[in-house]
């Protein structure tokens, strides 16, 4: 009924701290987690467009709205989600030709394989999955991507700044 543990999934004996890299009982498509960002490898599949099921809905419904998110993040905020979303929206029937520039653009920010074929290609054929797998890439990439480039970046930049409080030690 539930999966078998192995001995690595188990916590040390030595020191009761587990394993920090346990192999997953589950195929990556299955699992609840995000696999690991690997150099060239796209975070998932073309086809996982159900992995984050609101934005597959959104995509679907209007793919402006999310390529506009892609396009500025893509584009480090020089353009905003409206303008590139309004422009992908006037295109209409060409606006896989503008989308996969953007594809090719990410591709080459973070070295990922131009796969399953070409990115024209890949966008003139499934433009919505195109898109979804894009945005799933950013955002395992650490990207928020409802809030834009510019909070992102100032998100990025706090970081952890203040050391936590620690309650003093309770006295009789």
């Amino acid at each position: 009924m539930y999966p078998p543990v192995h001995d690595h999934q188990r916590p040390s004996l030595v020191s009761g701290v587990p394993n920090p890299n346990p192999i997953h009982p589950y195929p990556p498509h299955m699992a609840m987690w995000h696999a690991p960002v690997v150099a060239g490898k796209w975070s998932t599949g073309l086809c996982h467009c159900c992995d984050n099921p609101a934005n597959c809905m959104i995509t679907c419904l209007c793919p402006c709205i999310t390529f506009g998110q892609i396009a500025e993040i893509v584009n480090r905020g020089s353009t905003s989600c409206c303008m590139s979303g309004a422009v992908y929206a006037l295109l209409m029937g060409a606006a896989c030709l503008y989308s996969c520039c953007y594809r090719s653009k990410l591709r080459g920010q973070y070295n990922l394989e131009e796969v399953p074929c070409v990115d024209c290609l890949v966008h003139c054929c499934c433009e919505t999955c195109a898109l979804c797998q894009e945005y799933r890439e950013l955002k395992s990439r650490g990207f928020d991507m409802g809030i834009g480039w510019e909070a992102n970046m100032a998100r990025q930049q706090r970081g952890i700044t203040v050391a936590p409080i620690v309650p003093p030690d309770m006295t009789r």
